[in-house]
């Protein structure tokens, strides 16, 4: 990177803190006032930067427009795809990939199991969200209010033993997920299906996807998924920078 092009992008962190005025910018920089100013006009130029009528310098509008449009056409589905295709490569359990969208979890992404007992889900349906893994990690995200709000609107089916029973079980799980950073369905919807799951974030740390692998108890037990939860989580992980732009992309099989 040119010297110039990397004056000028420190200014923008420099000014994320803040407004700034010519010689602190410049003193930042560790450059003269007029080298400071012909770097800050041409950001200025562009929209990235703005100067007030105090004179001091504030980021742009076109920076935030710029940024805004970003994360609207980034697709979490077509990024993370080779990354959940890379783990059911090693592991060969089924892995979902959901989203939580007008008060539903659904399926965006799914990748089938190489053993011949397979799950019956489909991509585009709702998860049954009261007991699923990848719904506790959604919801689990959402501000108090909110999450108090949705727990209390929900009807809580017995679909086994196991399932959670009432709001208040289900809020003291969601506080427990929220915690630990991940979450499990062990047999609450389906006795003979066991799952594991971890969130995917943004670049503002909110959740804004989730992943889990699961597998019916004649492949695995429940004891036996639980150990490839680091795999889980460093996959997430992956995509979640990639998904942020916080690292550099990295191969989906590495």
């Amino acid at each position: 990177m040119s010297q110039t092009v990397d004056r000028a992008l420190s200014i923008l962190p420099l000014l994320a803190q803040g407004p700034a005025d010519l010689g602190q910018v410049a003193e930042r920089l560790g450059v003269h006032k007029s080298t400071a100013l012909r770097l800050l006009r041409t950001l200025h130029e562009h929209g990235l930067v703005h100067r007030q009528q105090d004179q001091r310098y504030r980021l742009g509008a076109r920076l935030f427009a710029l940024a805004q449009e970003a994360v609207e056409n980034l697709d979490v589905r077509e990024i993370a795809h080779p990354y959940l295709t890379a783990l059911n490569e090693r592991i060969g359990h089924t892995i979902h990939l959901a989203v939580y969208e007008e008060g539903e979890v659904v399926y965006i992404d799914k990748v089938e199991s190489r053993y011949p007992v397979r799950m019956y889900s489909r991509i585009g349906k709702p998860v049954a969200i009261t007991v699923a893994a990848v719904a506790k990690l959604l919801l689990a995200d959402l501000p108090e209010p909110e999450r108090r709000a949705v727990a209390a609107k929900l009807d809580y089916p017995p679909y086994t033993p196991r399932s959670t029973p009432n709001a208040a079980a289900f809020l003291k799980e969601l506080a427990t997920v929220r915690e630990q950073g991940w979450a499990t369905d062990l047999g609450g919807h389906e006795e003979s299906i066991n799952c594991v799951g971890a969130p995917i974030r943004g670049a503002d740390g909110r959740v804004v996807a989730a992943m889990s692998v699961s597998a019916p108890n004649v492949v695995v037990t429940a004891e036996e998924l639980l150990t490839l939860l680091p795999q889980v989580r460093d996959t997430a992980d992956a995509i979640s920078r990639e998904y942020s732009g916080t690292a550099p992309t990295k191969e989906a099989s590495a």
